[in-house]
């Protein structure tokens, strides 16, 4: 993000461009780094483009099933996103109590 409405975008081609956030998104769609966005390009200026849509991650993660991302692309789902079921120390993250040393406080 870049404020005033634009961000930096690297797209699918290699490059990096500069994108203006349209005002139909503006102030109601939260663009965060590393999330999935559609943009516009433009025929008279190819270095910039413009923000038309925002994938949530469920629908990201369809367009990397489907092959319309490209394999190297990271999905970037956020604390919305969960624990990944990989994650093997999930045990360790609670703490248990017994009754009793409850009643001794």
């Amino acid at each position: 993000m870049l404020g005033n409405g634009r961000c930096e975008a690297t797209c699918i081609d290699g490059t990096k461009r500069l994108c203006h956030i349209r005002g139909k998104m503006h102030k109601k769609v939260w663009i965060a780094a590393g999330d999935i966005i559609l943009v516009g390009l433009r025929d008279y200026q190819d270095d910039k483009a413009d923000v038309i849509l925002k994938y949530m991650p469920d629908e990201a993660r369809l367009l990397k099933a489907y092959g319309e991302l490209p394999e190297n692309t990271r999905l970037n789902e956020g604390i919305a996103g969960g624990i990944d079921d990989e994650d093997d120390g999930g045990a360790d993250d609670y703490l248990e109590f017994e009754d009793e040393d409850i009643d001794k406080i």
